[in-house]
């Protein structure tokens, strides 16, 4: 049976008159947040008012100025929060709060009962019109639809005289995008007449997709042709509100701004009923890419999905756009190599003057957002050598030797082998770097060192003396050692006592951090004199002589697994 026959198409909408398709963004829209009412509401397990609130605050941080805060006339528990909200003066002076309710009178008395003490407030109205809907519960009737508009904007304008803030109103025919335009259209002429709204005091019409069924295009159509019917055009907000069932919200709303809306409701993330509303970091982030001002502060969206994801108990995606933990992670070794390539030019240009992003596969700089582009390193990559050094050189700022990048490369692709394929983030290379050198502490482990400086009269003709102290096997030993500086005492006293015979062939140090407190890494290139082996070690301490003298015995732990070192004869 092909059960997809049970489904119909809906009537298509036809407007041939378009013109948004040569438009394009020119501004942010208003950035209207309902993430504590349509969000809270699909969420498995509500916010508590602590949650709320720290939403709220994150939300206005992020300068989001119109937030749903709640439908107060569905619960005690949402007219509890808005009279907190109004009560404790959490309200920003440039932040409007807006409640929902549905074109019922009784709702309506609660809803304003709700805003006492508030002194601006958007009062949405809504309530369902679609052909589907009239059918179901008014048989088709569409002056019963009608009629219920009318009662309701008559009764919000009426308390809305009374109230002594300022009252903004929201109207929604609920589902428009499965409702006649024709029919849409005379409820919002109904409902404006009623409020009589003015270009210095305009009311919103917002048009929701609240179950996304048509394509972007056909939305953006539908927004068009209000746009150009609505009367008193210059007092009225269009405002868009698309929730994303068929997975296209963000591309429908960022359309009907090129066709009339001016504002956008969504939610973080996304979240929402269903599949969800349009994520509004992501729409801004798309305008960002396009060299429009997005208008939010963005600069930390790790710490915003962490809050997030701390009050609604809700996971983002890795993938998730310009948040997910790995969109600006990349893999291919082609597209590492292409990435870097733009990060150049983007730096060169910077030098003379120009301010540009000419970076392939990142449409945004993640330092926009607060993140990192990570590359990762992959078994057989020919990039993997140059990848595991940049991101120790990235994220740690370990600069190691040129060197030593094949053998901290080789050390890499045997751990990635070694995974049956698996690809390295840079929290993984660099713990390959601790347990391949920082870590090689069997069978020498260095404790402590004492270092005396002897002198140009010293009778040896040396002019350091060190104390060494070690473990070897688990022993304790102390070897006491003079030499030209304190690296070249220790390797006498090791080849003294225990019969290594090693030589250093080149060191190489560098701060780690800035400041009185910053570390210090060292390395250490080691030969053994009797095989001819090679090897590097490193160290890292908050003084530069121990954190040398670690990466000398680091590296001599190397050499040993490859078989015994040379003794002295």
């Amino acid at each position: 049976m092909n059960r997809y026959a049970r489904y119909k198409k809906g009537p298509t909408f036809r407007y041939p008159e378009r013109t948004w398709p040569d438009r394009s963004v020119e501004r942010a829209p208003v950035w209207a947040s309902v993430d504590l009412r349509d969000g809270n509401l699909a969420l498995i397990d509500p916010m508590s008012d602590q949650e709320k609130l720290e939403m709220f605050r994150l939300l206005t941080g992020m300068g989001i100025r119109q937030i749903e805060v709640g439908h107060p006339a569905s619960s005690r528990t949402d007219f509890g929060f808005v009279h907190k909200l109004i009560k404790e003066k959490r309200i920003p002076e440039n932040v409007t709060i807006q409640v929902l309710s549905k074109c019922d009178d009784e709702q309506i008395e609660v809803t304003m009962r709700s805003l006492r003490g508030c002194r601006r407030a958007i009062v949405h109205i809504f309530h369902p019109v679609s052909d589907l809907h009239r059918e179901l519960f008014y048989s088709g009737n569409e002056k019963a639809i009608m009629r219920i508009a009318e009662r309701g904007a008559m009764r919000i304008r009426e308390m809305a005289d009374a109230f002594p803030g300022e009252i903004t109103l929201e109207y929604s025919p609920e589902n428009f995008t499965q409702t006649d335009p024709a029919f849409a259209l005379s409820l919002c002429e109904k409902v404006i007449s009623i409020w009589e709204p003015t270009p210095e005091k305009p009311m919103i019409i917002n048009l929701p997709a609240t179950m996304e069924t048509e394509p972007p295009n056909v939305y953006a159509d539908r927004i068009e042709w209000m746009h150009r019917h609505l009367s008193h055009r210059d007092s009225i907000i269009l405002s868009a509100h698309v929730h994303n069932d068929r997975g296209g919200s963000a591309a429908a709303a960022e359309l009907a701004l090129l066709a009339g809306a001016q504002r956008i409701e969504g939610t973080l993330m996304g979240n929402g009923e269903r599949t969800g509303n349009t994520d509004l970091i992501t729409m801004a982030c798309n305008l960002m890419a396009q060299g429009v001002d997005p208008g939010l502060d963005l600069h930390d969206v790790s710490g915003i999905v962490e809050v997030y994801e701390r009050c609604t108990r809700m996971h983002v995606d890795e993938r998730h756009p310009y948040v997910g933990r790995l969109v600006y992670t990349a893999f291919s070794p082609m597209h590492q190599e292409a990435i870097k390539r733009g990060f150049e030019a983007t730096k060169k240009a910077r030098e003379n003057g120009e301010e540009v992003w000419k970076v392939p596969y990142l449409p945004i700089d993640p330092a926009e957002t607060g993140r990192v582009y990570e590359p990762v390193v992959e078994a057989g990559s020919q990039r993997s050598k140059s990848s595991a050094v940049s991101l120790l050189a990235r994220h740690y700022g370990f600069k190691i030797p040129a060197g030593m990048h094949r053998e901290f490369a080789d050390c890499v692709r045997k751990t990635v082998q070694a995974g049956e394929g698996a690809k390295l983030s840079h929290e993984q290379v660099m713990d390959v770097f601790r347990q391949e050198y920082m870590y090689r502490n069997e069978p020498l482990h260095f404790r402590k060192l004492q270092v005396t400086e002897l002198g140009d009269e010293s009778a040896s003709g040396y002019d350091t003396r060190v104390k060494l102290t070690f473990t070897n096997g688990g022993q304790t030993q102390v070897i006491t050692a003079e030499g030209n500086g304190p690296l070249d005492a220790v390797q006498r006293g090791l080849l003294d006592i225990l019969g290594i015979s090693v030589r250093i062939l080149d060191y190489e140090e560098h701060a780690l951090g800035s400041g009185s407190d910053a570390q210090a890494a060292a390395y250490i290139h080691l030969i053994d004199n009797g095989t001819g082996k090679i090897t590097y070690g490193a160290g890292v301490s908050s003084n530069i002589t121990r954190a040398s003298v670690r990466a000398v015995f680091s590296a001599i732990n190397r050499l040993r697994p490859e078989g015994e070192l040379s003794q002295k004869q």
